[in-house]
């Protein structure tokens, strides 16, 4: 319901949409008890300067109460939406039998993102979606110079479906909010989109102006289906380099110890990684009673952000280190 509410409110104006006004709306909707209600405060945070942001990744974010809005009252740095494509528009969900047609990646992601970025840079001399002083601001007061990354899990057919994703991305590329590589080095923007699922490495770089950079298999990277060079993954074609901790480091002990051939895993894929000027993440951690002794390890080795489900507990924890 949320989700439907937001998508109608972003289309009242495409060309902006004040960020109060859909605070005002949710604020007012379904006050007795909804889901709105509770997270009203929270999201007014956002524009408040009052988050700092940390390096957590949303996993499955759109399965929070409020998607995107949850990971940005955290403070997470990065969210993660699955899409397929269905008669011509992306819906976002876990499996294809539980999607819902309000539920799509611009009434979740894009029209709020474009929105928060407006209100951000409102007061800012854009030109040509560039603000003269450097890149327009980004999504945290706090710190407006760091990026939000959204990973966006391809489910369908990569030919059929990137297409669909590259144009819907036109609301934040046409006014310089997005990340891109322009042929010669790779230019800033407060979102950066990354894919990963069904995608096509050929294909992602015979865009000479890329708006969508690949997410790299952290433990092989040249294994089947993948180029042959590891170089073949870098800073211009790719931002995270990523793994299944399960598959690629191995489950730790009862008490949640790491061998040192374990141990020894994680040290050289992240430094494989960084040589390649890529970030760090693996996902499919342990969860509950090790969770927070799998992430510390991690987090000491040098992973670059924390695949999380739970928001308050990562928040909690990234504000110890």
């Amino acid at each position: 319901m949320i989700a439907t509410l937001l998508f109608f409110v972003c289309r009242l104006d495409r060309g902006r949409i004040p960020v109060h006004e859909v605070q005002d709306i949710l604020a007012t909707w379904g006050t007795r008890g909804s889901p709105a209600g509770a997270h009203t405060r929270r999201t007014q945070n956002i524009y408040r300067g009052e988050i700092d942001p940390i390096p957590c990744h949303s996993h499955n974010d759109y399965q929070q109460p409020l998607p995107l809005y949850d990971a940005l009252t955290a403070g997470c740095t990065s969210v993660e939406a699955d899409i397929w494509l269905q008669d011509g528009d992306l819906l976002v969900g876990h499996e294809e039998r539980s999607l819902d047609l309000s539920r799509t990646l611009e009434s979740l992601y894009l029209d709020p993102l474009v929105s928060i970025l407006e209100d951000r840079n409102a007061n800012q001399n854009l030109i040509d979606g560039a603000d003269p002083w450097g890149s327009p601001n980004g999504v945290y007061s706090t710190n407006s110079s760091i990026p939000l990354t959204l990973l966006i899990d391809v489910k369908t057919d990569s030919a059929d479906t990137i297409p669909v994703l590259v144009n819907q991305l036109s609301s934040l590329r046409d006014q310089g909010y997005l990340t891109h590589f322009d042929g010669t080095h790779t230019v800033r923007g407060p979102v950066t989109v990354v894919i990963t699922g069904n995608t096509d490495f050929d294909n992602v770089l015979e865009e000479k102006d890329r708006i969508v950079f690949l997410d790299a298999p952290l433990d092989h990277p040249w294994s089947q289906g993948r180029p042959t060079d590891v170089k073949s993954y870098n800073k211009e074609n790719s931002y995270y380099a990523s793994a299944s901790f399960d598959k690629a480091i191995g489950k730790p002990s009862v008490l949640g110890d790491l061998s040192d051939e374990q141990m020894e895993k994680i040290r050289e894929q992240i430094k494989g990684a960084h040589e390649r000027g890529l970030k760090v993440r693996y996902w499919d951690t342990p969860g509950w009673p090790n969770r927070e002794k799998i992430w510390d390890v991690l987090w000491k080795k040098g992973v670059d952000v924390l695949n999380v489900d739970e928001l308050k507990e990562a928040k909690e924890f990234l504000h110890r280190m």
